[in-house]
């Protein structure tokens, strides 16, 4: 499944096809990848909150 393209206003559609590309690439995984692949993509995020925290600084 192709990467979901996401509408500027972000709607509830745009909800739904993330949901649906994160089923298709996690649902083959043993419980321990998908923990690691949630746990990697969720410090990813952070580091991308407190860049643009300390930007603001």
């Amino acid at each position: 499944m192709e990467k979901p393209i996401l509408s500027p206003n972000f709607t509830i559609e745009d909800i739904h096809k993330l949901r649906e590309y994160n089923y298709y690439r996690t649902k083959d995984m043993m419980p321990e990848e998908r923990r690691n692949y949630y746990n990697e993509r969720g410090r990813a995020f952070l580091k991308e909150i407190e860049s643009g925290r300390l930007q603001k600084a």
